[in-house]
């Protein structure tokens, strides 16, 4: 693409369009709220492309024929909280076995069936956890438009780069919101490779190498503890070493994966960390406050997993409070505490779980109750 090109999407069209954008020729999944709009727009327009979709019985099939699908396709599924437990087991399978693919969740409310069209940030923690075992993850949080174009392209460049699921999470807001913006350009996007750009160029971020089916290659692949030539082990070393690699190659890269979006933080007593669509809402917060004299900025995170402990430690050691919008009940409060490692910080939390997005109103009442206070 080289004539930049303005578009009034909404955010499920903005991530199925930058999904093709970054090469994408494999789609699988099941119908759910708030994520359908992803799988109705591919079923179109992969098959226009000489792409492959598939409605699978149920998200458990919907995660496995992505995998397969992987070792030979730019694979992506999506799916919203409920989908997304059900695509656990399979998810650790794809992590295993160092399976490149990307996997979109719309939060919404739950648990369980919950609240299937109000929006929710509360599936942070499964992202990280939802599958057994040792093994680190990476997990995109963008807000804005052309943020979820970009971070969606970066998504499949990630996958293929660290041999690893990558997960792109937004909410109910960010799906069903249509707003105008300009269509980034090659340079301002992550590298989109061609499929065979990956097969031999992983080095250190794989424990072995990386062949499309029927190309003439001997793959074994498995879920079991593995050498790596893919055979399954029992040998307590190569154990060790096989999960120390799945923790160590995302780990040891965090700062070539870290991605926020500071604003106002230079000379600030108040820091608001938060991701997602509160981000919007504190934002406008922050200006009324700014413009009544109280020195209060943003961070907001962009990449979630592996999560900015350093950057946010920093930010802690230099002001007086702390808030924590998010719409749960304090799922990246508890994060901002374990990296923060400061009793004496005051940590303030805004927390929305009624099926109502954060307004900047609630934002800002609680910036003047924390000011007050200092």
């Amino acid at each position: 693409m080289t004539n930049r090109e303005r578009v009034f999407w909404a955010g499920n069209e903005t991530i199925a369009e930058a999904a093709l954008r970054a090469g994408c020729n494999f789609y699988a999944g099941y119908p759910i709220t708030p994520s359908s709009e992803i799988a109705s727009l591919l079923s179109l327009r992969l098959p226009q492309l000489g792409g492959v979709f598939l409605q699978m019985e149920d998200e458990i099939a919907a995660m496995g024929a992505v995998v397969g699908a992987s070792w030979g396709a730019k694979s992506l599924t999506a799916t919203s909280g409920p989908g997304f437990s059900l695509k656990q087991e399979n998810i650790g399978y794809a992590i295993m076995s160092e399976t490149p693919c990307v996997i979109i969740d719309v939060q919404r409310g739950g648990p369980s069936t919950g609240a299937p069209t109000a929006p929710a940030q509360a599936d942070i923690m499964q992202a990280r956890w939802g599958t057994h075992g040792d093994h680190s993850m990476i997990a995109l949080t963008p807000c804005y438009p052309v943020e979820v174009y970009r971070e969606t392209v970066r998504a499949f460049h990630l996958s293929e780069k660290f041999r690893t699921p990558v997960m792109v999470l937004i909410d109910e807001i960010i799906a069903h919101t249509t707003e105008s913006f300009d269509i980034p350009k090659d340079n301002e996007l992550d590298p989109v490779h061609p499929r065979k750009w990956y097969q031999d160029q992983f080095g250190e971020n794989s424990f072995r190498p990386f062949y499309d089916f029927f190309q003439g290659k001997h793959i074994h692949i498995t879920g079991l503890s593995h050498t790596e030539a893919g055979f399954a082990t029992t040998a307590p070393s190569t154990i060790q070493r096989g999960i120390e690699h799945l923790v160590n190659k995302i780990e040891l890269k965090q700062s070539e994966i870290e991605r926020n979006d500071c604003y106002l933080l230079d000379d600030v007593d108040i820091a608001i960390i938060t991701f997602g669509s509160p981000g919007r809402a504190s934002k406008a917060a922050i200006d009324t406050a700014r413009a009544e004299g109280i020195k209060v900025g943003l961070l907001r995170i962009i990449t979630f997993w592996p999560f900015p402990t350093t950057t946010i430690r920093t930010l802690v050691d230099n002001v007086k409070a702390v808030i924590v919008p998010e719409m749960n009940m304090g799922m990246l409060r508890g994060e901002v505490e374990r990296a923060a490692m400061r009793r004496d910080v005051k940590l303030h939390g805004v927390n929305c779980v009624g099926g109502a997005p954060i307004e900047p109103q609630q934002i800002l009442d609680k910036i003047r109750e924390v000011h007050r206070g200092l």
